[in-house]
């Protein structure tokens, strides 16, 4: 540093202080303190305006931080040179462009004068001069008066400080290594014992304190003190202690004698003392920035000198949900920051998701009537909100009178239609919970499922508010109760809301002003409608008393009705008095479905006529069937639950359809009404064996989880697969060729995906699938932010694995719940889960898991904010990575240490993790961890101020990003170049790459973009 003020002296090492003489001065707030210790961390470098305000608020500042910051600065200068005279420009803390420099001398600042100290250290160490090292060394931790930037708020204090205690520990280490050299064994072993107590596991440490130990006659305590240190190696990370560790172990064990200490070495003839460097006494304490490790902290202005990452210990388990985190420090564990490829980019919707109507309704003419009167007569909207609840048994037609009604009136509500069947009555008791149908209405109201909140009530508010100020209408089909409709409701006025239900809903009746309306069966004459709509008028005419005992045997109802009429209409030279002798014939009663309304139905006898009329081929897929547990099924899923191929499958569905057993609602997916899966479900239990039953079922899991597999590799491209189990006979997964497909696939069948994680687990015979299939999901639900079906899942896969006794699966289960845990921001509850998976990992000698948990550590540590411990992490993951000679991890685990050190400002040991990370992302084409490599080296340069440089990397990660179609990758990258810009003094240029990113982020409705939108402020 050039030679300025003389007069005042500055310490970091401790509370941030300064003296003139010897009077220490005021320096006012903790926030005006942190201006002037990121002005003396620079070196003589000047910070520019919006250095200083990420150095006090990060990336978050107040409105009005650029006049406050100018506050601060304007104090300082009258602290630090009370008698400069009105209008005479400052001598030390001067203006340079936008921002400020602060003039000093390099020994007024306590940090230079610690690492001169300790430089010169290490030199005399090198030289033999042990005495005069161990001298300096003693003099400079003497200088320390606390934590380094004690008490001091923010950023920069949490950056700093870690690198600073760092240094202290380094110079505290080699102190403690030449004492003992020096046979001052004795004397340091107290202090050894209490540092090994605080830091288990700092290897260093714990072998100079069994040396000494040794070297003291205390053989047997050195040998503990090993053995402490493997047992805390052990139960924190899963690791043994490294090979010097184990050596020196060994040599103790067998009392080798070059073990003791040499004789004391002559006296150092030539050495100067301590006192003569250069400022060793005047400064009351010392810190700067050393040539090793952070020789290029702000300010350095020399080359990079890449180190190796692995001179430190070692390294932590994890491979499989390892993340990159390269600038937000909150970004999802689990997947690889800042370039989720698979963020949404869907607009807001006006959603229109009515049912089709029936062409064939006919009746309920009186019901109509009622309805309609709800609504104005003129054919406006409704002055306030308006609730429908409509109630009936099943298969009274609730539904058909709800979706004819809600077309007839969709007109008047332009914002837009909801529909949701609420599976209140479903056979397999998957009943819809009121938080996913908020989800689903979120999502369909054009919501990313990354901004939707976790907790239910802020869904519920959220989903409110998107209502406010519409005119919806929202059919709710087949709910359950009052409880689960309450939260579906909007809060404003103006909406029309139809509910379906086989309960009375009082609650919402009372509660919400509902108008009940509960349906009957049919008249005659409206049955009589139905089945000449069906059949045709003349048909019926024919035979009217024929036509009369169906409607009778029927009892009027709707669906019975449908399904008679669909078998008489594939039959149309039979008579219709041969049609009512054979449902004359049928007999039984379905018991579920009568329910206690009082109503006299022949309904099982209705079903098993339609049922008989099948081919063999579809009244076995009928039975099966009712073994689904989900809401719908396609038909490549039928064809694995039936075990035939898929063109058989779908020749046979047909049949079902044509029947009016199956509903096809979506080309290619069917679905059962309740009462018919549970009459699918009784003949099956009467006419398939319990194993055909269960070995039906294990072809549709295992379809579901071998598909779900095929999708892997797509979506988390290179990722360590799951074993699998062998695929049994009859059933044929899908493939992808794209990631679009595999992603539009899980989407599509989300609902069944998770309903089969429950049936697996439920039936207690197939736990290996419930524990898998999250297992092979979790980069789809990381991707598209399905949270809660993430943890819901995961938690129903582990117990389900805890409860068959299977430690491996207990083990992924527990790191799976951790990164679902993690997803859901409960950042510390995903620890404890990954030491147990870790604990399970060493107990079963898999390696591999143990290396993907700790890793995973180290980012739960990242995302918390606690550096050194996510760097101490990283690094032991990153040692077993390349013992296992895994370099896919390898290249991942470099880029997350890398990230860690430009945080924590450490840039040439970043940028030596980077550039080895590169080398091997590349090779293994890692195309997605390439961008975000190169991305963090951007930002490397940019924080030196090496804009050029900075650029460069910057573009190289767009071009990474793009061609793999990552646009959040892009996004950040185009907001970092925009950064670099500025600071190259390019505001035009910073200008259209804040626009770019802008789109990109708004096109995803990401919250990224109001950051992007404060920067484009502050440059007009």
């Amino acid at each position: 540093m050039p030679a300025y003020e003389t007069s005042v002296r500055f310490s970091v090492l401790g509370p941030v202080r300064a003296w003139r003489g010897e009077q220490e001065l005021d320096l006012g707030s903790p926030q005006q303190r942190v201006v002037l210790a990121a002005l003396l961390l620079s070196r003589g470098r000047p910070l520019a305006l919006g250095e200083l305000i990420r150095a006090v608020w990060g990336e978050e500042p107040p409105t009005a931080a650029v006049s406050v910051l100018r506050t601060y600065v304007s104090r300082l200068r009258k602290i630090l040179e009370p008698g400069r005279n009105q209008g005479e420009p400052p001598r030390l803390l001067v203006s340079v462009g936008d921002g400020y420099l602060l003039r000093i001398q390099e020994d007024a600042l306590d940090l230079a004068v610690f690492e001169r100290r300790v430089a010169e250290a290490r030199k005399r160490q090198t030289e033999g001069e042990l005495s005069a090292a161990a001298e300096l060394l003693h003099t400079a931790l003497g200088a320390w008066q606390g934590p380094a930037l004690a008490g001091l708020p923010g950023p920069l204090a949490e950056s700093e400080c870690s690198w600073l205690d760092e240094q202290r520990f380094a110079a505290l280490e080699t102190r403690l290594d030449i004492d003992v050299s020096l046979g001052r064994h004795d004397t340091v072993v107290p202090e050894l014992l209490s540092l090994v107590h605080r830091h288990p596991l700092r290897e260093r440490l714990s072998g100079l304190l069994m040396l000494a130990l040794y070297r003291s006659g205390r053989q047997a305590e050195a040998l503990a003190a090993y053995q402490g240190a493997r047992d805390a190696l052990v139960a924190e990370l899963g690791v043994e202690p490294g090979t010097p560790l184990q050596d020196l172990h060994d040599r103790i064990l067998a009392a080798d004698p070059t073990l003791l200490p040499a004789p004391p070495p002559a006296p150092d003839r030539h050495s100067k003392p301590a006192t003569d460097i250069p400022g060793g006494q005047d400064s009351p304490t010392a810190t700067a920035h050393p040539a090793g490790p952070r020789a290029l902290h702000p300010g350095h202005h020399q080359a990079l000198q890449p180190t190796d990452p692995q001179a430190d210990h070692q390294a932590d388990p994890q491979a499989d949900h390892q993340a990159i985190h390269p600038a937000d420090p909150h970004a999802d564990p689990q997947a690889i920051h800042p370039a989720d490829p698979h963020a949404d980019h869907r607009p807001a919707v006006r959603p229109a998701q009515l049912p089709a109507d029936l062409p064939t309704f006919t009746g309920r003419q009186a019901e109509l009537a009622l309805l309609r009167a709800l609504l104005p007569p003129d054919g406006s909207p409704p002055a306030t909100l308006v609730i429908s609840a409509i109630g009936g048994m099943g298969g009274i037609g609730k539904s058909a009178l709800a979706v004819h009604w809600a077309h007839e009136v969709a007109d008047r509500f332009p914002d837009g239609q909801l529909h949701i069947n609420l599976r209140g009555f479903d056979p397999s008791g998957s009943v819809m919970t009121p938080d996913e149908a908020v989800r689903i209405f979120l999502d369909a109201l054009g919501v990313p499922p990354m901004r939707i909140p976790a907790g239910v009530d802020a869904q519920v508010a959220l989903y409110r508010s998107m209502l406010a100020r519409r005119r919806m209408l929202i059919l709710l089909d087949n709910a359950r109760d009052t409880e689960q409709v309450r939260p579906l409701l909007p809060g404003s006025r103006g909406s029309l809301v139809v509910v379906t239900s086989r309960n009375r809903l009082a609650g919402l009746v009372a509660g919400e002003g509902a108008q009940p309306l509960t349906l009957d069966q049919m008249t005659p004459t409206e049955a009589f409608e139905l089945l000449a709509a069906r059949l045709g008028a003349a048909r019926l005419a024919e035979e009217p008393w024929a036509a009369g005992e169906i409607i009778a045997r029927c009892g009027r109802l709707p669906l019975a009705l449908a399904i008679v009429a669909a078998h008489a209409g594939s039959r149309p030279g039979f008579p219709l008095s041969v049609i009512a002798e054979e449902v004359r014939n049928s007999h039984g009663s379905l018991d579920a479905f009568s329910g206690g309304d009082g109503i006299s139905t022949d309904v099982r006898a209705v079903f098993s006529w339609s049922y008989k009329a099948l081919s063999d081929p579809a009244a076995r897929m009928f039975r099966l069937l009712g073994q689904h547990s989900g809401p719908d099924i396609s038909a490549p899923a039928v064809a694995a639950l039936a075990g035939l191929p898929p063109r058989e499958a779908r020749g046979v569905l047909g049949e079902l359809t044509r029947a009016h057993l199956v509903t096809e609602h979506f080309p290619g997916r069917y679905a059962l009404h309740d009462l018919l899966r549970v009459y699918a479900a009784e003949r099956a239990r009467a006419e398939e064996t319990a194993e055909e039953r269960d070995e039906a079922v294990g072809r549709l899991l295992a379809w579901y989880l071998h598909t779900a597999d095929a999708a892997y590799p797509h979506i988390t491209p290179n990722r360590r697969r799951i074993p699998l189990e062998p695929l049994p006979a009859g059933c044929r997964p899908l493939e992808f060729t794209t990631r679009e497909d595999a992603v539009e696939w899980c989407e599509r069948e989300r609902a069944n995906l998770v309903g089969a994680v429950h049936q697996a687990a439920g039936s207690g015979r197939r736990p290996g699938i419930a524990w898998r299939l999250p297992a092979v999901l979790w980069g789809f639900f990381y991707l598209r932010s399905h949270s809660h079906d993430w943890l819901d899942t995961t938690t129903t896969g582990l117990a389900a694995a805890r409860a068959a006794g299977d430690r491996t699966g207990e083990a992924q289960g527990l790191a799976d719940r951790s990164a679902a845990l993690r997803d859901s921001g409960r950042l510390e509850e995903a620890i404890t889960p990954l030491r147990q998976a870790m604990t399970i990992f060493r107990e079963l000698g898999h390696t591999e898991g143990r290396a993907s948990t700790v890793a995973n550590l180290g980012d739960a540590y990242l995302l918390s904010g606690h550096l050194r411990k996510a760097v101490e992490y990283t690094r032991r993951g990153l040692v077993i990575a390349r013992a296992t000679g895994n370099a896919w991890s390898e290249g991942i685990a470099l880029t997350n240490l890398g990230d860690a050190y430009q945080r924590l400002g450490r840039f040439d040991e970043a940028v030596a993790c980077l550039q080895q990370a590169l080398t091997l992302l590349r090779m293994h084409d890692n195309r997605w961890v390439e961008g975000v490599a190169l991305d963090i080296l951007g930002t490397v340069y940019r924080r030196l101020h090496r804009y050029d440089d900075a650029a460069e990397y910057y573009h190289q990660a767009l071009k990474t990003h793009r061609d793999i179609g990552n646009r959040w990758g892009e996004g950040h990258t185009l907001g970092n170049l925009g950064d670099a810009q500025l600071g190259a003094d390019e505001p035009e240029a910073a200008r259209s790459s804040w626009m770019e990113a802008l789109a990109i982020f708004s096109d995803c409705d990401h919250a990224d973009a109001e950051k992007i939108r404060e920067r484009l402020d502050r440059l007009d």
